[in-house]
């Protein structure tokens, strides 16, 4: 077997709620607008139209409980968000069938360089510049559904030191868990290691250096933040 010309990197990995053992990432898939309300705020029809995804890398997957405001941009978001972790994959996989490939639930963070992404909306450019960087996924441990079943209800509360900026449920989501993962594997062949972030209520808005951050998820626990 032939060796490697530089040192392969480490595959991410996050905690897993009870266990020693660690929760392989293989990718992240983000879904856009979810939530009809945030729809509305950022200015689009919030009617169910097909959804549509952007993936972050997984090394930008954060468990550090630290943010480090990024450079190019003075404009950074926070979007509150649950996580889904598959534990089985497929292709065209049936609505019915989806929730039993789901491992388990998260909470976590979709810090956005708003300006940036904004920028790339207006001259029609993908979004990686202001999705997909380095420590951009703030996420908690995994609590597998074997602990606390499928999450498809429950509030949903973003406080930034200490006042409440995002409130929601999980059921106001336009596109649902199961329907996510299937219509996701129309177009992607997903598989044991993907993340799923299934979108943010209302109420994102800009973070500076200092804040501290607490997103709660009702049913799987709390995540803490610091903006340094």
């Amino acid at each position: 077997m032939p060796g490697y010309v530089i040192e392969p990197p480490r595959r991410p990995v996050l905690a897993v709620a009870g266990e020693e053992r660690v929760f392989p990432v293989r990718r992240v898939y983000c879904i856009g607008r979810n939530y009809a309300a945030h729809a509305l705020e950022m200015g689009h029809d919030p009617d169910r139209e097909p959804p549509f995804f952007f993936q972050k890398n997984p090394d930008n997957l954060n468990t550090s409980a630290k943010f480090r405001y990024p450079d190019k941009s003075s404009d950074v978001h926070f979007e509150a968000e649950m996580a889904v972790a598959l534990g089985g994959g497929g292709r065209n996989i049936s609505v019915p069938d989806a929730l039993s490939l789901v491992y388990g639930y998260a909470p976590a963070l979709d810090m956005t360089r708003r300006d940036l992404q904004a920028a790339a909306k207006k001259m029609g450019r993908p979004w990686e510049v202001g999705k997909a960087f380095e420590g951009s996924a703030p996420i908690g441990p995994i609590q597998p559904v074997s602990n606390v079943g499928h999450i498809m209800a429950g509030r949903i509360r973003l406080d930034v030191n200490g006042e409440t900026r995002q409130q929601g449920d999980l059921n106001q989501m336009i596109w649902k868990v199961p329907e996510i993962i299937s219509y996701l594997s129309e177009y992607f062949e997903l598989a044991a290691g993907d993340i799923i972030l299934t979108g943010t209520p209302a109420g994102v808005g800009p973070t500076v250096k200092g804040d501290a951050l607490r997103l709660e998820i009702e049913g799987l626990g709390v995540l803490e933040v610091d903006v340094v």
